[in-house]
């Protein structure tokens, strides 16, 4: 979501730790995702088909959550994007469970806020910048390796010229 960058770059105006650089705007659909080691052609050909299954969409990005040490934008035209992902596989707790069952599709904007001033200023910040307009193109598979994120693959919203489903 290159279109969010302008809400992460003001949290990291504010303290750079705020933000994990090199770690673009995004709204994760399901992480922690099956693990490298385990990840299947199936698994792959399923994101392929999910993604193909919804339209790119433009957005609007107008609310502000917090939570201790957390501070995000919610993203609710893709919360049925999140939900089919979430449901395609099922033994899979989002984030652990640290946020409940079902959180909010949403962009990260600082994690380790961990002072309610500095999470406030952060929050100000990007007040100042919604509503905010995005585009949502593209599904990106991601996974942890020993030299960190890689990306797997890019498959566009809304087009069918993947993998098949087997």
């Amino acid at each position: 979501m290159p279109d969010a960058a302008p809400l992460l770059d003001a949290a990291w105006r504010i303290d750079p730790a705020l933000v994990r650089r090199g770690v673009p705007a995004h709204v994760s659909l399901l992480y922690p995702f099956v693990p490298e080691s385990a990840l299947t052609e199936r698994d792959e050909t399923a994101v392929h088909s999910l993604a193909a299954s919804f339209p790119a969409a433009d957005l609007v990005l107008e609310e502000v959550v917090t939570a201790p040490g957390f501070v995000a934008v919610t993203v609710p035209g893709l919360q049925p994007v999140v939900d089919v992902f979430r449901t395609q596989w099922p033994e899979l707790r989002p984030y652990g469970g640290r946020f409940g069952a079902q959180p909010a599709a949403h962009v990260t904007v600082a994690m380790g806020a961990d002072d309610p001033a500095t999470a406030a200023h952060v929050r100000t910040a990007i007040d100042g910048l919604l509503p905010l307009r995005i585009r949502a193109a593209e599904v990106q598979l991601v996974v942890l390796t020993k030299e960190g994120w890689q990306s797997r693959f890019t498959a566009p919203l809304g087009v069918t010229d993947g993998p098949a489903v087997p």
